[in-house]
């Protein structure tokens, strides 16, 4: 079954929101009803909806990010990050993922296959080394900006990880001839390095467009002002228009992503959030009892209609 990411079009930043209208719109035009004897058709509806019922399921969700179940809800083999083969203790080996218990015992297992002690004639049998995957998990601030990274295994070996600007969630990278080593004086194989991307508590990525909420008062919102608020490259200053409403959306260009392609960067879109004072404030509350709105609004009259 294919990614129900990809299936319903969306991002893996995803709003529960967004899932739920990306579905609806597929359901509407895939719908059996409307293409009756249409086995395409059908099996696409069949396949969305199967998308759906997992990525609305909260739990089931995060689950299939963790890459602990796959697409139809299955139980996958666990990846094992780089820490956890401490379990192993200091001479734990990856090669026990391929049946062997270290990289002696491959070693043996090669010179019985290969009678002779490895040697015919004047000639050494050769192998390379095989390779090894891990899950490093990044900061998202690691990841959008790009970073180095030392990471120590438990025998002792160390990986120099280069995180580059803008990685994505899920993205590997090769570490070439960081794997095991090889045998009879063969090459080493290679490490591969998936990496995790952390949410942001306020930050949130949707291609290279850098996505945030930010609170202003009701004083700002409705007077304008001259606001600070934070980028991923640091607090930028930035003006609030008179009579802005809760989600107006404002654009900083170029203090988004950089694009690993283009060189581009994306930009930051800021949705505005107006805030009740902490405190009470009489003064507005004795203004607000009295006030008689020469154009009265009615929020609510689309929802009642």
């Amino acid at each position: 079954m294919k990614d129900p990411y990809e299936t319903l079009g969306v991002t893996r930043t995803a709003t529960d929101k967004e899932i739920k209208e990306a579905f609806k719109k597929l359901a509407r035009k895939f719908h059996p009803d409307l293409h009756p004897d249409d086995k395409a058709a059908e099996a696409k509806f069949k396949d969305i909806s199967a998308a759906n019922d997992l990525l609305k399921d909260q739990e089931k969700r995060r689950r299939f990010d963790a890459g602990e179940i796959d697409a139809t809800g299955a139980e996958r083999p666990q990846e094992r990050f780089y820490r956890d083969f401490a379990d192993g203790g200091a001479n734990a080996s990856h090669a026990s993922r391929e049946g062997f218990a270290s990289n002696e015992d491959l070693e043996e297992f090669l010179r019985r296959a290969f009678a002779g002690g490895g040697q015919r004639g004047h000639e050494t049998f050769q192998a390379r080394g095989q390779d090894v995957s891990y899950v490093l998990p990044v900061e998202f601030m690691e990841a959008v900006n790009g970073a180095q990274r030392t990471v120590t295994l438990p025998e002792g070996k160390t990986l120099q990880v280069t995180i580059p600007e803008g990685a994505e969630d899920r993205q590997m990278l090769r570490l070439k001839g960081q794997g095991m080593a090889g045998f009879g004086g063969g090459m080493a194989g290679d490490a591969y390095v998936e990496l995790h991307v952390e949410p942001h508590p306020f930050f949130h990525r949707k291609d290279d467009n850098i996505h945030i909420e930010v609170p202003v008062t009701l004083k700002e919102a409705m007077l304008g002002a001259r606001i600070e608020v934070p980028t991923i490259s640091g607090p930028v200053t930035m003006t609030i228009p008179k009579g802005s409403n809760t989600g107006k959306t404002l654009r900083l260009r170029d203090k988004g992503i950089r694009n690993r392609k283009t060189g581009q960067r994306g930009h930051q879109l800021i949705t505005l959030k107006a805030v009740l004072p902490s405190a009470e404030e009489h003064e507005l509350v004795a203004f607000l009892e009295n006030w008689q709105p020469k154009h009265p609004d009615h929020p609510r009259k689309e929802m009642l209609a």
